[in-house]
């Protein structure tokens, strides 16, 4: 081990350094906290024997920096001191000591309290391998080593949220073992399971990419989440999967379907938007999946849900932020903001279908605003409608050079609302 000795004394770092040697470890010195701060910054230890009175910074107040930089990660402190006082004692282990050495220290003390840390450091790495394998363990299904359902929904949110952020399609396939009740009835359960575990390699020899995931959902069910794959790829993938299947010729002498083992795999694509949730696109998969059970088995659908287009409100007004969220939700991806300077960068990243902008906001900063996305080659085709707490009338409701097409008057009417976008975008 690496024992870091932090001790301001000529005389005890010689001592006790012969004896961390005579112990078997590697002695790294530092003389004063600051030091030893600065030492660990660059080089790892795995214990640290510290002197508490110090010049500069005492050994307590070192130990309370180390443990802040530490974190989670734990190595043991032992302190070294001539006070043999309680609440020294209570001090020194609040300030995240573990263990205390008496001066004058001698070879037999110090030796002994190195091996007792020595085992409390084994015992803890030991048990944080176990922690490890437990939780990997608890993520996998027990008999085909893949993802299980908690497992499978909690990685495939984390790709949701990353297809929302860079707006690209999405598909998951949900996959069923064609009659296996019969086939576990027939054969037997041990059987069974080897059927399933065939059935789960082949899925996977269809899966090339790191990012695609797959899961066991219920008994005889499959999960599969295919990250930046359009309705196209996902239907590519289910086919090689029912083509996987059937060079594997597991033998299924009951099947009304088939004389070997197949499946059904119901799909569902979009291009994630604010309208859609990861249930929602898995639930669309189920259905297709019901349809393709209930057209013969042994086959695949994908369903490819229509993307929403996408509104941008830049509105200072509460209340008609609220009315536009509810007028437009059900047919159009929204996406608000107060702040013209954040619309810009909504609007260089996401490319919105129509901008409803705020007339107050128009007349402060919204008309630079407009100019910007007009002078964009990516953005001025962009079309922008004002509202307006006076009649449109008092205003321009139109400039093509800056991309307004219209403008709304508040109290907003969902029949005006709707027919302008409806106009302006389908």
């Amino acid at each position: 081990m690496k024992i870091l000795l932090v001790e301001d004394s000529a005389t005890l770092r010689y001592a006790m350094r012969n004896y961390i040697l005579e112990a078997g470890h590697t002695p790294l010195i530092a003389q004063s906290g600051e030091a030893a701060l600065q030492m660990l910054e660059t080089t790892p230890v795995d214990m640290i024997i510290m002197d508490v009175e110090m010049p500069g910074l005492n050994g307590f107040e070192t130990t309370r920096l180390i443990r802040e930089w530490l974190g989670g990660h734990w190595i043991p402190i032992i302190f070294v001191t001539g006070r043999n006082e309680d609440e020294s004692y209570r001090e020194g282990i609040e300030a995240g000591g573990d263990d205390y050495l008496i001066k004058p220290v001698s070879a037999m003390i110090i030796k002994a309290k190195i091996r007792a840390m020595e085992r409390i450091t084994e015992m803890r790495d030991q048990l944080n391998h176990l922690n490890a394998e437990l939780e990997a363990l608890s993520q996998l299904d027990s008999l085909t080593q893949i993802y299980n359902r908690r497992t499978f929904n909690e990685m495939a949110q984390q790709q949701w949220l990353l297809a929302a952020r860079q707006q690209k399609p999405i598909s998951v396939l949900m996959i069923d073992v064609d009659h296996f009740k019969l086939y576990n009835d027939h054969y037997g359960h041990p059987a069974g399971d080897t059927c399933l575990k065939k059935i789960t390699q082949a899925i996977r020899d269809c899966l090339n990419r790191p990012i695609d995931l797959i899961g066991r959902y219920g008994g005889e069910e499959f999960i599969v989440l295919l990250p930046e794959a359009d309705s196209v790829g996902a239907m590519h993938v289910a086919q090689s999967i029912n083509a996987a299947l059937e060079k594997v010729d597991l033998r299924h002498e009951v099947s009304p379907t088939h004389k070997c083992v197949t499946v059904s795999i119901g799909g569902a694509s979009c291009v994630q938007t604010l309208s859609y949730s990861l249930e929602e696109l898995i639930k669309r998969a189920d259905r297709a999946l019901y349809k393709a059970k209930h057209t013969g088995r042994n086959r695949a659908l994908v369903d490819d849900i229509a993307v929403h287009k996408t509104i941008l409100v830049v509105e200072q007004d509460t209340e008609a932020t609220k009315t536009l969220l509810q007028m437009l939700t059900p047919q159009y991806n929204i996406l608000y903001t107060e702040n013209a300077e954040e619309a810009l960068d909504i609007c260089l990243d996401i490319h919105p279908d129509a901008i409803i902008l705020d007339a107050n906001i128009a007349d402060e900063n919204g008309e630079r605003l407009c100019r910007q996305l007009a002078r964009n080659p990516k953005t001025h085709a962009i079309p922008i409608v004002l509202t307006s707490e006076t009649s449109c009338n008092t205003r321009p409701v139109s400039d093509s050079s800056i991309g307004i097409r219209g403008c709304l008057e508040k109290p907003l009417s969902k029949e005006s609302v709707l027919q302008k976008i409806q106009f302006l975008i389908n």
